[in-house]
């Protein structure tokens, strides 16, 4: 063979060779997690976003309707508990307060001379009673007259005490009326919103018609994180279960909190599905800085938890409890295993796989099937 015919037929299996090898199946290439100990959790979540709330909250608006005639807070105020916050006008209403008290007065007066003349009275009554019984020269008509005045003079120094406390009744009335025109904290707290100015019309809400208060009061010394938790996963939870708190505003979870109230009925609202209110308070400090009443957060509550079990990262599980095992040659075979505890990051494996076994964690790329060769991704 000349050694042109040598290079000819070299260049031709080179050729079919290149050909063979660009159109051999290629390969997929996969993430993979070896199977270790770990902690496990099982975990509830809520299905719909919840609420950052203040302890407490009030919407503050004075009993009566009225024009504003003092304003003493300002939003973002710090106020104490029965502190004035805005007054109506309501001079008539302190002035009858003034004619009350100076009512009193008079009737205290009326009912001490009343009652010194009921004294008289009965000392005069009593005088005559003894000189009738000594056969001095008194009529039984003037002894009978006297007692009967004394008696008299007595029974009008009851009434005139008697009116005493009626005009502090009276009083006690007029001086409702002027706290029905004034706001006054119902707790310590923080003034979030004044809707209010001096001089403005104000009135107190109708039934049914929501208006907008003219104080917004929160009380943020301590804060709960209230989230609809579906009401199958809702019978799991109980008060004093541990809980984290998520909020799309910061990065990090907050875990210090404790469920400390679940609503005792469940919500039913048009075309949503059935939930249970759950509330969860942040216990350390920490976790309250930076927060403010209505960020949105999420609830994670702790049902049950192991430190060491076998777990399977919940991105490697298909329906039914399966995985795909990679064996030594990186061929993919299908296995069911059976689940413990579970929650959105790791499942427990109680039987059906061991430490050490390598599954698939790109189950849903395309041709990551049972029976696939594939290649292990660095």
């Amino acid at each position: 063979m000349s050694k042109k015919t040598l290079i000819i037929a070299v260049s031709l299996v080179f050729a079919v060779a290149l050909v063979i090898y660009s159109r051999r199946p290629r390969l997929v290439e996969v993430e993979i997690h070896t199977l270790a100990d770990g902690e496990v959790q099982a975990t509830v979540a809520n299905t719909r976003v919840g609420t950052v709330k203040a302890c407490r909250r009030a919407y503050l608006a004075p009993a009566t309707g009225g024009q504003v005639a003092a304003l003493h807070v300002r939003e973002s105020d710090k106020v104490k508990q029965g502190q004035l916050l805005l007054e109506v006008w309501n001079q008539d209403l302190k002035a009858q307060v003034e004619l009350q008290k100076a009512q009193i007065e008079a009737s205290r007066a009326s009912a001490e001379q009343a009652c010194y003349l009921a004294g008289g009275a009965e000392r005069e009554a009593e005088r005559l009673s003894r000189l009738q019984q000594n056969k001095q020269i008194v009529s039984v008509e003037q002894v009978d007259k006297s007692v009967t005045g004394s008696k008299s003079q007595r029974a009008a120094c009851r009434a005139a005490r008697l009116a005493t406390e009626v005009a502090g009744a009276q009083l006690a009335v007029a001086e409702a009326a002027v706290r029905r025109t004034m706001v006054l904290a119902p707790f310590d707290g923080t003034v979030a919103e004044v809707n209010a100015e001096l001089g403005e019309f104000v009135t107190p809400s109708p039934p049914g018609i929501p208006t907008l208060p003219p104080i917004d009061l929160l009380d943020v010394s301590c804060l709960t994180v209230s989230a609809p938790i579906d009401e199958v996963d809702a019978a799991a939870i109980r008060t004093g279960m541990k809980a984290c708190v998520s909020l799309d505003a910061f990065a990090d979870k907050r875990c210090s909190g404790v469920v400390t109230r679940i609503a005792p009925y469940v919500l039913e609202k048009e075309k949503q599905a059935r939930t249970v209110e759950v509330e969860v308070t942040l216990k350390d400090p920490k976790d309250l800085a930076e927060l403010l009443p209505g960020y949105s957060a999420d609830i994670e509550v702790l049902l049950a938890q192991k430190d060491r079990a076998l777990r399977l990262p919940a991105e490697a599980i298909l329906e039914n409890n399966r995985v795909l095992l990679i064996d030594d040659n990186n061929v993919l075979h299908e296995k069911t295993f059976q689940p413990g505890l579970a929650n959105w990051n790791f499942t427990e494996v109680l039987a059906g796989l061991k430490a050490g076994d390598r599954v698939v964690l790109s189950v849903g790329k395309e041709g990551v099937v049972d029976g696939a060769q594939v290649s292990i991704k660095p």
